[in-house]
């Protein structure tokens, strides 16, 4: 198995660079857990978003997850054809279509929510549980993301 070779020393100690590293590695474990699913990355992000937000007008659901409206056709097309999302015209506004998750598309979910908790889990792995929670905790700093929950019980954050 060929290893990645270090980056230049002025690099591989920047953190914007470490995190990048972090993130491919951790894309890479959740797409092969999808993979096993039948499912790409951007098909589980929106039968997820579906599953969140449906019956959900198409465009909206493009704003929500940042796909482009082209891409996120063909995403529906897919999960449409997978039988996992139905698309029918929106009672609100008939010009427009809404997305509406399956039961299978529900099963689906659940079972690529699993595999994904399991691949973060081998990413995680070198951490010890204290760790994760001070990990995702900085995480969640850095990234300017707020009200996640699971990490407000980490002692000294607010």
């Amino acid at each position: 198995m060929a290893t990645t070779p270090a980056a230049p020393s002025t690099i591989r100690t920047l953190p914007s660079w470490l995190l990048g590293r972090a993130a491919a590695r951790g894309r890479a474990l959740v797409a092969d857990a999808l993979a096993r699913e039948g499912l790409k990355m951007w098909h589980h992000v929106v039968l997820s978003a579906v599953a969140d937000l449906g019956p959900v007008a198409q465009a909206e659901l493009g704003r929500s997850v940042s796909l482009d409206p082209k891409d996120m056709v063909g995403v529906i097309n897919d999960l449409q054809a997978d039988g996992l999302v139905e698309r029918a015209p929106d009672p609100r506004d008939r010009r427009k279509n809404a997305i509406t998750i399956t039961a299978r598309g529900r099963r689906t979910v659940a079972r690529c929510a699993e595999a994904a908790e399991q691949a973060n889990a081998e990413l995680l792995a070198p951490l010890s549980p204290d760790e994760r929670k001070w990990f995702l905790d900085m995480l969640n700093r850095v990234s300017g993301i707020s009200g996640v929950s699971g990490t407000s019980d980490v002692e000294g954050t607010s």
